[in-house]
């Protein structure tokens, strides 16, 4: 019965994106969103975790706030109140920033990090990737306000930075390393559609192959990960390279995506945004390293019971293989565009 329950709220999170996506007007996009919204928040109650209706909760008032600041946002340009709508801009600062909130773009990632430390890892692995493609899309359909989107930016990229730092908690570093690519979709969303679109798909594929080792393997913490990875070096190899292209490190896939946004932005004169993006994301690649070499130079042992992982190798060492083909990839693209 329970799982009648998830396909149920699954499919009605799907078709909450695919309405606020493609809707022509306003109501409809707000609808799309509350539709999400209400079917993701029984998917995250799960009798088996103490934690989930507490991030339930979290997760259910930010996104109530930012459903009415998009509402009030929706008002405001319908009824065409303000004086001067083409030179007032007060409206579209309005809407972006609460689709930034929606999406747990910083400054107002407050709830994210939260969020995240009381999922399991399939639901963590839904809100790092589905519940940002609607505020994403309709991102990219608003009016662009430069300034806002351009400080949204420089924050992510810092805030990502600097908190990840000090955390054992690896959905938190995986939460903060979702801030930092927000930022960078953000600025691919400033000129094309198609570059954040690639970023998104290339993300989403890395993220699902490190979600699911977590999943298999059932880590949670730092101590853990060095504990489990020891019995399985196969597996180990395919996390440190899977972490090291989510953290963009050349010449992986996960560098490809940010290749296209700097050339982009380097095309359109963005020099000063695109070299602050490059040194601040050098914090977060930092701790993508760390992690890694104590994941393979640290072994501990414990009294803990060892994993037995027999299942399901097969398919993740043959979703890993874009990973390990991410050298060429990454560099023969190019050559035939």
């Amino acid at each position: 019965m329970w799982y009648l329950n998830k396909m149920l709220f699954g499919s009605f999170l799907a078709l909450g994106t695919m309405v606020a996506t493609s809707s022509y007007s306003w109501m409809g996009m707000w609808m799309g969103l509350e539709i999400n919204l209400l079917s993701f928040i029984p998917l995250i109650s799960t009798p088996k975790n103490m934690y989930s209706s507490e991030s339930a909760l979290k997760y259910f008032i930010s996104q109530v706030l930012a459903s009415t600041v998009l509402l009030l946002s929706i008002i405001i340009l319908s009824t065409k109140a303000l004086f001067l709508m083409e030179t007032n801009h007060q409206p579209e600062l309005i809407f972006n920033t609460s689709l930034l909130l929606k999406m747990g773009a910083a400054p107002l990632h407050f709830w994210f990090p939260e969020v995240m430390e009381g999922l399991n890892w399939l639901n963590s692995m839904i809100l790092l990737t589905w519940q940002k493609i609607a505020p994403m899309v309709l991102l990219s359909y608003s009016s662009k306000t430069l300034i806002l989107l351009v400080v949204f930016i420089i924050s992510c990229m810092f805030v990502s930075g600097v908190m990840g730092q000090n955390h054992l908690s690896l959905r938190k570093i995986m939460a903060y390393s979702s801030i930092n690519h927000i930022g960078w979709m953000i600025g691919a969303t400033l000129f094309f559609e198609m570059i954040w679109m690639i970023y998104f798909a290339i993300y989403t594929v890395i993220t699902v192959n490190i979600v699911i080792m977590f999943k298999k393997l059932n880590i949670f913490f730092m101590k853990q990960l060095m504990i489990l990875m020891n019995h399985e070096p196969l597996l180990k190899i395919f996390f440190i390279l899977n972490f090291l292209s989510l953290g963009g490190l050349p010449p992986f896939l996960g560098f490809f995506p940010k290749w296209l946004t700097i050339q982009t932005m380097i095309n359109e004169n963005f020099f000063s945004l695109a070299i602050i993006m490059i040194l601040t994301t050098l914090a977060t690649l930092y701790f993508y390293m760390r992690i890694t070499f104590s994941t393979i130079v640290l072994s501990m042992n414990s009294l803990l019971q060892v994993y037995n992982f027999p299942t399901h190798k097969f398919f993740i060492f043959s979703t890993n293989l874009v990973t390990l083909a991410s050298l060429i990839l990454s560099t023969l693209i190019f050559n035939f565009f």
